[in-house]
């Protein structure tokens, strides 16, 4: 049983001990994606539907590494700094999800790893082969 794992390169993965995503079998599991921009800095700074747009691509693009897509994810989880958001972020995942809604849960944490991220969100994905 092979076990394919996507890694970022970011210097936490190492250090921290995690990939972005790992495939077994049918399943995939990508682990909480924040809103990095491309050259390191936190995207969309103040902007919650931005930067929940953001980690979904994020998602989409380790699954893709994976053969697989968004209409292939059965499961998200937000994790987010202020909860009285939730329209921000939901209109984010609802675009992304309108014709295909996996189950979601949307929870306020104190923080995340960066005082400018206001969310980060988690996929599990099944997929063919």
């Amino acid at each position: 049983m092979a076990v394919k794992r996507v890694f970022t390169g970011a210097p936490w993965e190492k250090k921290i001990g995690y990939c972005r995503a790992i495939r077994l079998r049918n399943q995939i599991f990508v682990t909480g994606r924040a809103p990095f921009a491309d050259d390191g800095s936190v995207f969309g700074v103040g902007d919650g539907f931005a930067q929940a747009k953001r980690c979904l691509e994020i998602i989409e693009k380790a699954l893709r590494e994976l053969g697989a897509n968004m209409t292939d994810i059965v499961r998200t989880r937000m994790f987010v700094t202020d909860i009285s958001r939730w329209q921000e972020y939901g209109r984010a995942h609802s675009e992304v999800f309108r014709t295909h809604p996996p189950a979601t849960t949307m929870v306020e944490v104190k923080g995340l790893i960066h005082p400018d991220m206001l969310i980060e969100i988690e996929a599990d994905a099944l997929c063919e082969g």
